[in-house]
């Protein structure tokens, strides 16, 4: 089958790999039609992560079911289904209490397992022809009649609208609260959406992208461009003294006004733009370890947080990876009943073979590239 395959850092090629197949009689072996680029995925193209060479990328993957092992019992063949980017088993300490990305039982050396995502197991990613799925009947989610009509709306259910929604719900997000998200990638957007669809009722996203700025006013936010440096001094001024509530969702590889990478910057922004007592959720990754990174403590995954002020000011934060299937079958629901419509963000339709160049352009920041679908 073809699939992309890492080659090293900003190489990336589709190759003929062996076929995925059943190795379990929980699995299943899905078609993939819609696949996703995600930031995260930026991260291991840019070779800031330990990501093995010649592995398949993809977590954000949506399919028909073509096989079933003998153990499978609730999802069948022809069943259309979204894949958590999380791989979790549904039985052990963690998936009991919901915490499927922290899954105790996957091939992993850390808690939690992802499909083509380094440090997470040796799962092959779906951006190819076909994805091998463990423990099948707890990961599928079966998409609703509308499957095919609304593809590029329930495909975003496998990462980037779950973990926007983790955002706001790690910020504990309330009807009638202002809440501030930084970063206006794909999650960010998400998260600005998510806060609407909760009942916030101011909502700004702060990026410097004059095209997602676009989207994120799409999305019924208020568009903040950051790169003249008064950007918490707008916040300030526009929520009366600091937003209810702050999103963070960029990650370790955050810039400052003038481009140079600061991987703090979110975070301290974040402290200076929510009000007292408020709650910041962070949903963009951050590393143990970061040999890129700019300082030598940076390179450890230590940050020069602004600690004495989040203390001062009372503040809370909530951090990890989404745990999807805690929303995804909600999110679903309100997409079935188009309550919700998240593919608004969907800048490119691609075959697979165009891959290695799409990974180019969104990598780059090139104007118009905001989240690429592609389609195996």
């Amino acid at each position: 089958m073809k699939a992309l395959v890492y080659e090293g850092p900003k190489d990336v090629a589709v190759k003929d790999v062996p076929d995925a197949r059943i190795e379990r009689p929980t699995d299943v072996l899905v078609r993939i039609t819609s696949t996703n680029i995600c930031g995260s995925d930026l991260h291991m193209y840019e070779g800031r992560t330990p990501m093995e060479t010649g592995r398949t990328l993809g977590h954000e993957n949506l399919g028909e079911v073509v096989e079933a092992g003998d153990g499978v019992d609730r999802v069948k063949v022809g069943d259309r289904v979204c894949l958590p980017f999380n791989v979790g088993c549904g039985f052990c300490a963690n998936c009991e209490r919901g915490l499927t990305g922290f899954c105790l039982s996957v091939d992993s050396d850390t808690p939690g397992g992802a499909y083509g995502f380094a440090a997470m197991g040796t799962y092959a990613g779906g951006q190819a022809e076909y994805l091998r799925v463990p423990w099948a009947d707890f990961n599928c989610l079966v998409l609703p009649e509308d499957a095919v009509e609304k593809e590029n709306d329930y495909v975003m259910l496998a990462d980037i609208f779950p973990t926007g929604y983790h955002a706001t719900e790690l910020a504990h997000v309330s009807p009638g609260e202002s809440v501030v998200v930084f970063g206006a990638g794909p999650v960010g957007l998400m998260a600005a959406y998510s806060a609407t669809l909760r009942g916030a009722s101011q909502v700004f996203v702060v990026d410097r992208h004059p095209d997602r700025l676009r989207l994120a006013e799409k999305s019924g936010a208020v568009a903040i461009d950051d790169s003249a440096g008064d950007h918490v001094d707008q916040i300030l001024e526009l929520t009366g003294g600091g937003a209810d509530k702050g999103c963070e969702c960029v990650g370790y590889q955050a810039h400052d006004p003038q481009g140079d990478e600061e991987p703090e910057r979110t975070m301290n922004d974040l402290v200076a733009s929510v009000k007292a007592t408020g709650a910041i959720g962070v949903v963009g990754v951050f590393l143990p370890q970061d040999e890129g990174a700019p300082t030598e403590l940076t390179k450890q995954g230590k940050l020069p947080f602004d600690f004495g002020q989040f203390w001062f000011k009372g503040q809370r934060i909530g951090t990890g990876q989404a745990n999807v299937k805690a929303y995804n079958r909600h999110l679903c629901k309100l997409i079935e009943h188009d309550r919700a419509r998240p593919s608004f963000i969907v800048s490119h339709e691609l075959p697979l073979d165009e891959a290695a160049e799409a990974y180019h352009n969104f990598d780059d920041r090139v104007a118009g590239w905001t989240k690429v679908v592609l389609k195996p």
